[in-house]
């Protein structure tokens, strides 16, 4: 569909993810680049590509290679997504987009400076409900925004023995459950209501101060499933839980809270947003509906179906009504937007997808966030963000 090649880097739970809805979007993928070049072997064979890299500067070299998407871990991102863009490759990263908000903005500026498309992956905006919710906020439908809650909630850190690399805060940023998950509420929220987030107060716990570590490393969502093997004791800094309440541009007000340690929540996201003329709820776990709330009719439950929804929503619709779309196919929508961009040369002007001034705004939310935590008091987003 596109003369455009990508070369995905990182293989664990989100580098073959990224293959797969890279290909349903008619974009060639050319190779892989694991951990070292024996990984990068075994995932490339697996997943069908050609070929297997041996290094980042070798990616990098590779002519044939146009775009990069980075799906490593939090501490690599920074100086890839800087290395690649002086290598004049266009960048789709994994969030959080660096670690600190002066390596994100200087990532933005760079972005800007070598004239090529730069995103981050917040896909949930491509979940075909969250569209309709966007363009109802759009037309006026929803009405004035008067508050949000929601939550995002997992239970694959819920064990002491459950562990993964992001729990280390020098692998994966101070904050971690607001980092990690909570910013994908953060930024679905302001693309479909409109409003910037502009002061937060908030609440952090760690349940598990110490966590076993299983000796070898342990993939993103895999310890449920692993075999039991021996471990340590690990010092955890980082958050399995955290609530934070909101000031909005305009004057709305929110509520968010987050956890990793919530039994039978699987990947659970949920908004609610409280309009002048409706209401709209929804969740990941049930993708295919929305509910529309009523003060003076009848709610509505509406169903995922291109010939309900409105254009925007269809835009990001692969099937029919009742032919069940959901986690992939917002990866899939999601590069498809990136990939229509470079085409058309529209990320210069409205790109659909979250760019990296997004992802710096969400880096500039979550310190507001942890020094909030930290001295027990609102802070207000500064000009930064």
């Amino acid at each position: 569909m596109r003369e455009i090649n990508a070369a995905v880097i990182g293989v664990g739970f989100i580098g073959p993810v990224h293959v797969e809805a890279l290909r349903r979007a008619g974009v060639d993928v050319v190779g892989v680049l694991g951990a070292d070049a024996p990984e990068s072997q075994r995932a490339a064979a697996a997943l069908g590509l050609p070929k297997a890299y041996a290094s980042f500067d070798e990616v990098l070299a590779d002519r044939a290679v146009h775009s990069v998407h980075l799906a490593t871990p939090n501490r690599l991102h920074y100086a890839m997504a800087k290395a690649a863009l002086a290598a004049g490759k266009h960048v789709l990263c994994e969030k959080p987009l660096a670690l600190t908000s002066r390596e994100s903005a200087e990532l933005v500026a760079l972005a800007a400076q070598t004239g090529v498309a730069a995103g981050v992956n917040y896909n949930l905006r491509f979940y075909p409900l969250c569209q309709e919710a966007a363009e109802r906020r759009r037309n006026g439908q929803l009405g004035e925004v008067y508050h949000v809650c929601g939550s995002y909630a997992q239970d694959w850190l819920f064990h002491e023995s459950d562990y993964n690399w992001r729990v280390l805060a020098e692998e994966g940023g101070e904050l971690r459950a607001v980092a990690d998950i909570g910013t994908h509420w953060l930024d679905l929220v302001q693309f479909i209501t409109g409003l910037e987030i502009e002061a937060v107060c908030a609440d952090l716990r760690t349940v598990f101060p110490v966590r076993r570590r299983p000796q070898g490393e342990v993939e993103t969502f895999s310890g449920k499933t692993g075999a039991v093997r021996a471990t340590e004791p690990v010092a955890v800094t980082t958050d399995d839980y955290g609530c934070v309440m909101l000031r909005f541009t305009g004057g709305a007000r929110g509520a968010l809270w987050v956890s990793q340690v919530t039994a039978g929540r699987k990947n659970c996201l949920r908004f609610e947003i409280a309009g002048s003329r409706e209401a709209l709820a929804w969740e990941s776990e049930r993708p295919n509906e929305i509910w529309i709330g009523q003060r003076d009719a009848p709610n509505q439950l509406l169903l995922r179906d291109p010939a309900l929804v409105s254009a925007a929503a269809r835009r990001t619709i692969g099937f029919p009504g009742g032919h069940n779309e959901g986690f992939p196919d917002t990866f899939k929508q999601c590069f498809s937007a990136f990939y229509d961009a470079v085409a058309s040369g529209e990320w210069r002007t409205q790109p659909r997808f979250a760019t990296f001034a997004d992802g710096h705004r969400e880096i500039v939310l979550c310190e507001a966030i942890l020094r909030s935590h930290r001295e027990q008091r609102w802070v207000t987003i500064g000009g930064a963000a």
